[in-house]
Order: C-alpha cells, then sequence, then structure tokens
C-alpha cells in the first residue's frame, strides 16, 4: 500500500471513530431523557429490611477437590454439582445423600445445568465439550451420555433453554452457541464478546428466546437467540464479569465482578441503576442470584463469604460465612425456599430462613 493509501485509510478510520462516538452521545442523550426517576427515589417509599435471619441447614460432603458448578433439579429437591476431581454427584438436597456419581471425561468441570424435565444433566469444562447425561438411579448414567456441543476453548457455563432439545454454551473461546442436543448440530453462534464468556442465564419468559452473557472483556450483553444479535450491552465493571442473573421480572439483570461489586442493569432504562459495594468488600463476586420476588440478592465472594443485598435499597442485609475457601457458585432453589452454595473447601451447603426466601 502507498503513503496516500495509508493516509486515506488513517484519515477514514478517524472519521468512523468521530461518527461513532457522536452516535454515542446522542444515545446517551436519549437516555438521559427517560431517566424521570431514580431506584432510590422509588425504594424510600418501601419498609425497610433490617436483617434476614439465614442458616446452614445441610452440608454436602462427597467431593475431594474444589467445586467448581452445581445446579437445582426443577423438582427443588435435587441438585448437580462438578468439581476439580472429575466427579458429578447428584444430590438429595433433605437428605444429604449422595444418589449418583458420575467421572468426567476431564477434571476442572466448570458448567453444569438441569434440564427442565429433570431427566438429564449437562456438563462441560477443560475438554471444551458439553457432555448430556441421561439420570436413571437403576442404571450407570455414564453409560447412557452424549457429546452435543464442543467449542475451541474450554467451557465456562451451559443452560437449557425452556426444553431438552437444545443447549445454550458459553466458552473460552469468547463465543456463546445454541446446539441441537439430539443431533449435535450449531443451530446458532453468537458473536461480539472480547473476551472468555463468563456466564450466560436465559430471560425468564415462555418464550424464553432472550439472554444475558458476562465476559471477561467487562462487558454484559443482551441476545436475541433467534437472530444470533446483540441487541443491548452494558458497560460499567472495572473487571471480569464472573456471573449474570436476569431478575424475576424479565427487566433487570444483576451481575458480579472481579471489581469487588455487584450491578443491577435496567433494560428499559438501557443502564445501571445500582451498585451494590461497601468499603469493607475488597474482593471479587463469583456468582449471584436473586430471591424469587427479586427484593433480595444473594453474592457469593473470593472472600469465604456471601452477601445478602437489599436489590432496592442497595443495603446488606446480611454475611454469611462457613465456607472455608472461594465460593464459587451459588443458586437460590426454584421454589425459593432454600438456597445451595459452593465452595474450594469442597463442600456445599443448603440454607434457608424458617419461610420462603423472597
Amino acid at each position: 500500500m502507498t503513503q496516500e493509501g495509508t493516509s486515506m485509510k488513517s484519515e477514514s478510520i478517524e472519521a468512523l471513530t468521530r461518527e461513532a462516538e457522536s452516535l454515542k452521545q446522542k444515545l446517551e442523550e436519549e437516555r438521559q431523557k427517560l431517566n424521570d426517576v431514580t431506584l432510590a427515589t422509588v425504594a424510600d417509599r418501601l419498609e425497610t429490611i433490617t436483617f434476614i435471619n439465614i442458616k446452614t441447614r445441610k452440608t454436602l460432603k462427597g467431593h475431594v477437590s474444589k467445586v467448581l458448578c452445581s445446579d437445582w433439579s426443577p423438582d427443588k429437591r435435587h441438585l448437580v454439582s462438578c468439581s476439580q476431581d472429575g466427579k458429578m454427584i447428584i444430590w438429595d438436597g433433605l437428605t444429604q445423600t449422595k444418589e449418583h456419581s458420575v467421572t468426567m471425561p476431564a477434571t476442572w468441570v466448570m458448567a453444569c445445568a438441569y434440564a427442565p424435565s429433570g431427566s438429564v444433566v449437562a456438563c462441560g469444562g477443560l475438554d471444551n465439550k458439553v457432555t448430556v447425561y441421561a439420570i436413571a438411579l437403576e442404571d450407570d448414567s455414564s453409560a447412557k451420555k452424549k457429546t452435543v456441543a464442543t467449542h475451541t476453548s474450554f467451557i465456562s457455563c451451559c443452560i437449557f433453554p425452556n426444553s431438552d432439545q437444545q443447549i445454550l454454551t458459553g466458552s473460552g473461546d469468547c463465543t456463546c452457541a445454541l446446539w441441537d442436543v439430539e443431533s449435535g448440530q450449531l443451530l446458532q453462534s453468537f458473536h461480539g464478546h472480547t473476551g472468555e464468556l463468563m456466564d450466560l442465564d436465559l430471560a425468564p419468559s415462555e418464550t424464553g428466546n432472550t439472554f444475558v452473557s458476562g465476559s471477561s472483556d467487562k462487558l454484559v450483553n443482551i441476545w436475541d437467540m433467534r437472530t444470533g444479535f446483540c441487541v443491548q450491552s452494558f458497560e460499567g465493571h472495572q473487571s471480569d464479569v464472573n456471573s449474570v442473573k436476569f431478575h424475576p421480572s424479565g427487566d433487570a439483570v444483576g451481575t458480579g465482578s472481579d471489581d469487588a461489586t455487584c450491578r443491577l442493569f435496567d433494560l428499559r432504562a438501557d443502564k445501571e441503576v445500582a451498585c451494590y459495594k461497601k468499603d469493607s468488600i475488597l474482593f471479587g463476586a463469583t456468582s449471584v442470584d436473586f430471591s424469587v420476588s427479586g427484593r433480595l440478592l444473594f453474592a457469593g465472594y473470593n472472600d469465604y463469604t456471601i452477601n445478602v443485598w437489599d436489590s432496592l435499597k442497595c443495603c446488606r442485609v446480611n454475611h454469611l460465612m462457613g465456607h472455608e475457601n472461594r465460593v464459587s457458585c451459588l443458586q437460590v432453589s426454584p421454589d425459593g425456599t432454600a438456597f445451595s452454595s459452593g465452595s474450594w473447601d469442597t463442600t456445599l451447603r443448603v440454607g434457608s430462613r424458617s419461610n420462603t426466601i423472597r
């Protein structure tokens, strides 16, 4: 390329950059027009939650290495967990018993998910694959496994979008992908992140056509599963976004990051509306989940603790201790009566209060 051609290309890039900045400014101005009330103003009208008394009811012991991921069954009683020891365990959360133990193809299994039917579990990790297992107590589940997805880097997260027939995956190759479980065929790929995918969650709707992703590029993206396009993107975190979770209303997304904060992004306002932080919290948030009403936000941290936040007033209402290493995963049960947390201390804990976690 000649010097003149190089100069023209540089000028063209500069012009496009200026145009992009101008459009970004106009978008921000439109957002401000919609900003007619703040979350703090609305929350002032509500009763203050002073303290939520939550205790550990069960401790599940059986893994011999770091617990990396877990998920509740739709039956609200069973859990699946995977560990660095290469084991997948199906637990009865009420009796603390192990009902299944399956050896995975590789250690560091970082993603697991129950299918909506509760009869199938998917797992994936450093082998770059997602494997689906049919769960039947009387049979050997390892004999009923099927590889349904393959990425070019590790599997960080997976979820079934409202049926057993499809699975959505996120990977260290910076992409998400939708797969057909029966054939293993790639149905749709989602490109846009420039860092490793850390977490996914589906919008709570009957159609299930929208999902959110969090990445090490610090962005939170909203995707249309039908088109493969990113329809919204949120900035604000200063480090990796480790966990994302839709608010039960479907109108907002809660996030947890290595920047030691959790945040709430509103899809209608197209902006961050809340930040959950304290000066005493110095370690990153690894996992987040909402109570069934959305009023409480549970967050697990690298400092071995779990903080419970009032999602509207942005204040902490409990600080749970007990794990002896990093909290790696956390989920509220489907009916809201309990929550589970998994840790690098090799255990899972199931906690609850005397009534439903609202």
